[in-house]
């Protein structure tokens, strides 16, 4: 499951980041922030190519030593940025793109609640409650 769950802004200004453990709270800042960059590299060459441009899965973006790092974008450019743990070998891409299926339904919910102002801190209990069920339960 997920180590650290993040939506990214159109702008590029995080609207909700949560980490587990929190004690690495500012590592997992950084690595959702450098991110930013494979996905708009990204979503420019997926615009230049004549592929499918319906896809939202960006994929891996990049791994590192003890993370992988993957990435999702909506049609109204909102980034999703999912670290998972590069120990849990046993998790597939189809579970990855499923957690940001409901992720971004999660999201939908969000946005459709007519109380929110689009571009605020995200701070729904129930989208919180999703994001806390795909993350890795320590303890």
């Amino acid at each position: 499951m997920a180590v650290c769950i993040a939506v990214i802004a159109k702008q590029n200004y995080p609207l909700y980041i949560r980490s587990v453990p929190t004690q690495n709270e500012l590592k997992f800042h950084y690595t959702v922030h450098t991110s930013l960059d494979v996905v708009e590299e990204k979503i420019s060459a997926v615009g230049k190519s004549l592929g499918d441009q319906r896809e939202l899965y960006l994929g891996l973006l990049y791994p590192t030593e003890d993370y992988k790092v993957y990435g999702y974008v909506t049609n109204s450019k909102v980034k999703f940025v999912i670290v998972v743990d590069s120990s849990n070998t046993s998790l597939r891409d189809n579970e990855i793109r499923s957690m940001f299926r409901k992720l971004h339904n999660s999201f939908t919910d969000v946005m459709c609640n007519p109380f929110h102002n689009p571009g605020d801190p995200i701070q729904s209990k129930t989208f919180d409650g999703i994001v806390s069920g795909m993350m890795v339960q320590t303890g």
